[in-house]
């Protein structure tokens, strides 16, 4: 018998509110202990250990230890992708508005980390640019192939080397369904190296609100100058 995904397993594990709260809370790639994890989801300490073995062993977890301590984070960006393609089934509407309105709405909405990549309005419209501009085209599936004019410009303005990068599933390049945009973020080993470059060199800035970005004056007038994107400065 030929073997099938557990998808009924995944959904009865992200379907519960206090496991998709976890969950929610380690979107930003960052590991952090059952306690804070209990605390994000309202759950005792010893109902979060029961959720956390259950995502665990649901491989939607994995757990890295430091001396006494657990510190938890999600198994890989795919399971980060699956969150975001769900959010994009709730209730939230995307508005259309110019850009300069929408980031005083939600800051979540304009610029945030999905995973290790940039998601919002920002990411995605990132992401389109990139093709506009034939930096990078569209593939089979969900990738992204760079073209020979992008690993130039990535070369020449961010000192990236798309050549040197290790290819994933979706190789060095691949869309992620932006949960608010409900269109493609740039997501893989390209999108993780482009946030942090864009950190690096102050194009972009962490913001107070968790998985929040800031775009910086650098930022804004670089990817003007570079994309064409009329980005109004986020970071006050």
């Amino acid at each position: 018998m030929r073997s099938e995904p557990q998808i009924a397993a995944a959904a009865a594990l992200i379907g519960n509110p206090g496991r998709a709260a976890m969950l929610s809370a380690l979107m930003d790639g960052r590991a952090l202990p059952a306690t804070e994890l209990a605390s994000a989801a309202g759950l005792s300490a010893a109902g979060a250990s029961e959720h956390l073995a259950q995502l665990l062993v649901g491989g939607l977890l994995t757990v890295i230890r430091e001396g006494r301590h657990r510190y938890y984070r999600l198994a890989n960006e795919h399971v980060a992708a699956v969150l975001e393609g769900l959010a994009t089934l709730g209730d939230v509407q995307p508005v259309r508005r110019a850009i300069s309105k929408r980031q005083n709405d939600n800051p979540l909405r304009f610029a945030r980390t999905c995973y290790d990549h940039l998601a919002g309005e920002l990411g995605v419209s990132i992401a389109s640019a990139l093709q506009d501009r034939m930096l990078v085209c569209p593939g089979e599936g969900k990738r992204f192939s760079v073209t020979p004019a992008g690993a130039q410009w990535f070369a020449d303005k961010l000192g990236i080397e798309t050549d040197s990068l290790r290819p994933a599933r979706h190789g060095i390049a691949c869309g992620c369904l932006d949960w608010t945009e409900r269109r493609y973020h740039l997501a893989g080993p390209l999108g993780a190296v482009l946030l942090r470059r864009c950190f690096d060199v102050g194009f972009l800035r962490g913001g107070e609100e968790r998985r929040s970005v800031h775009l910086t004056l650098a930022g804004s007038a670089f990817f003007l100058s570079e994309l064409g994107l009329n980005l109004r400065v986020s970071d006050r």
